[in-house]
């Protein structure tokens, strides 16, 4: 199943489903209990947003090892992590905005794990209890703040820094899905999923052991090699088969 949040010019944001084309309402609450109204509502009448309004996002730096490779980095020995806030978010097909204050910009196409149920110290093996399902993200970076800063907060937390959607997959199979950037049309990043040094299980028993994972927060799980720049009048578009796919433009600031 494949849900949504969603606004029309007469109808506020609001959580949906997807059939086919058309969109339903979810009447209830998406965490816990809701049902399905009937789908209706044709998808080209509707404007999707981000999918839904996480407490945290929390990212996994080098969980690919050719990503480490090409910034001269070890592989981690544990998850690296990180956390963007909450207003780096954007929408689907909304612009990325480029900071005056950096000179280099990339983007990094990512899978993004949606918490579905509250846990603290989650095994592995039960990881997928607590997983709503997946979406797709693009946990853009201003390299040289990075690399200046050491810490990262600054270089990954600028407005519009993480865009997401366009949909949570409940049923995705996230173990070996390949996944592919483009700018402009250019291929710039692919690889499968099977890559990641450490599995969605592993990335949220390791986070969980750290803090408590709340209904709607984001795992954005690593980038593949091939991260480069972004630049004014581009357009980034990450794919993840079987997935979908999430295009935002560039614009400066």
């Amino acid at each position: 199943m494949r849900f949504v949040r969603y606004q029309t010019k007469e109808k506020a944001p609001h959580y949906g489903w997807l059939l086919e084309d058309k969109i339903g309402d979810i009447e209830g609450d998406l965490f816990g209990e809701f049902r399905r109204l009937d789908a209706t509502l044709p998808r080209e009448e509707a404007t999707l947003l981000a999918p839904c309004e996480p407490s945290k996002i929390i990212c996994v730096g080098r969980n690919y090892a050719a990503h480490a490779k090409e910034h001269n980095a070890e592989v981690p020995e544990i998850p690296l992590i990180f956390l963007k806030p909450p207003s780096t978010i954007i929408n689907p097909n909304d612009p990325i905005i480029l900071p005056p204050q950096s000179e280099q910009v990339e983007h990094e196409g990512e899978l993004v794990v949606v918490i579905g149920k509250r846990g603290r110290n989650i095994l592995a093996e039960d990881a997928k209890e607590h997983i709503l399902g997946y979406t797709i993200g693009n946990d853009v970076t201003a390299r040289d703040l990075q690399r200046a800063d050491r810490l990262w907060t600054r270089g990954k937390g600028f407005d519009t820094f993480a865009p997401f959607g366009p949909w949570i997959d409940t049923d995705f199979d996230p173990s070996d899905a390949v996944l592919t950037c483009r700018v402009n049309g250019q291929m710039r990043q692919m690889a499968s999923t099977r890559d990641m040094v450490f599995s969605v299980g592993t990335i949220i028993a390791f986070i969980s052991s750290v803090m408590t994972l709340e209904p709607g927060d984001l795992i954005f799980t690593g980038t593949p090699a091939g991260v480069g720049p972004l630049t004014a009048g581009d357009e980034v578009t990450v794919d993840i088969e079987g997935l979908g796919v999430l295009k935002n433009p560039v614009k400066e600031a």
